[in-house]
């Protein structure tokens, strides 16, 4: 009598799609510049103003912040080139609003593409978030022209602008990837966004500098966006003058006594190193896990397409 064979299991294993980074890092940022070149070359193709349409939102909606807050709300009197605060914090405000609301969809919205071709997936945040930086460069130029003409001239604090910059760049680029990877799995990520950036718009020192917070200044500093544009005001707008006497307490400017401090950073406005540090981590906790996720989302994004 023969032994009865057993059955033979066959192992299966889940296939998954191309990871965030496929391809080594030649390819991710050849494909990154391509794509982020492309889409802001067809964002204004057939268009008869061209790039002049995405200078106008934030010039008109500055334009009305200005008249309101200035000549109804008299939010800016005695602030050193108020408008010229509020256009630089509106112009970095929309690369941040443009960069992470055009990456929640970027995914879905590039479908067949994510199902026929192999590439490494991060691309298309970041792509996202480079499109944004081409705007911002360009709307850049528009400020400093603004800027000079109501009489703030370059210093050596405008280097500060550097490091100002690259943090916007590394907290959009985080939220970029953290909402694209959500969304292709949760739909309602859009509408909380939607509300959330409007929370942060008007949470952030952009209509108002971070003294309004009144007795919450030094808690609020430990926001990114307070710190950053805190340190844009005085390093690329005014040096911050304070009006103190001999013992460190403030005064009227002319009394007795009375002398000039100069401050060239948001140090003393957070009231000590502890709120600055914190905002600088909240930065690159933000672009940290916004790449954990993306990373660990990525070579499922077709299945849940």
């Amino acid at each position: 009598m023969s032994a009865i064979a057993k059955p033979r299991v066959v192992e299966t294993k889940r296939m998954h799609g191309p990871a965030a980074f496929d391809g080594g890092f030649r390819r991710f940022a050849d494909l990154t510049l391509t794509l982020a070149r492309t889409e802001f070359k067809l964002r204004y193709y057939g268009s008869a103003l061209g790039y002049v349409w995405s200078l106008v939102r934030p010039i008109l909606f500055f334009g009305v912040l200005y008249v309101f807050f200035t000549q109804i709300l008299h939010v800016g009197k005695g602030i050193p080139h108020y408008g010229v605060y509020l256009l630089t914090g509106i112009v970095l405000w929309n690369y941040v609003l443009d960069a992470t609301t055009m990456a929640v969809t970027c995914m879905v919205d590039r479908e067949a593409l994510v199902r026929k071709i192999r590439f490494p997936r991060i691309v298309l945040p970041l792509s996202v978030s480079l499109t944004g930086l081409f705007n911002l460069g360009m709307n850049l130029i528009a400020v400093l022209v603004f800027a000079l003409v109501s009489g703030v001239y370059p210093r050596l604090s405008w280097l500060w602008m550097l490091p100002i910059i690259l943090g916007y760049i590394l907290i959009a680029s985080g939220l970029a990837m953290f909402l694209s990877a959500l969304y292709v799995r949760f739909r309602d990520i859009k509408p909380i966004w939607d509300v959330s950036s409007q929370i942060l718009f008007y949470a952030s020192p952009i209509m108002y500098v971070a003294t309004s917070y009144h007795s919450l200044e030094h808690y609020m500093m430990a926001s990114p966006f307070a710190e950053m544009l805190t340190q844009m005001g005085h390093s690329f707008i005014h040096p911050g003058i304070v009006w103190v006497t001999a013992a460190g307490a403030s005064c009227h400017a002319g009394t007795v006594g009375c002398g000039q401090v100069t401050l060239h950073s948001a140090y003393y406005d957070a009231g000590g190193a502890l709120p600055p540090i914190l905002s600088i981590c909240v930065i690159l906790a933000v672009f940290g896990i916004g790449l954990w996720v993306f990373t660990r989302e990525a070579p499922r994004v077709a299945e849940h397409l």
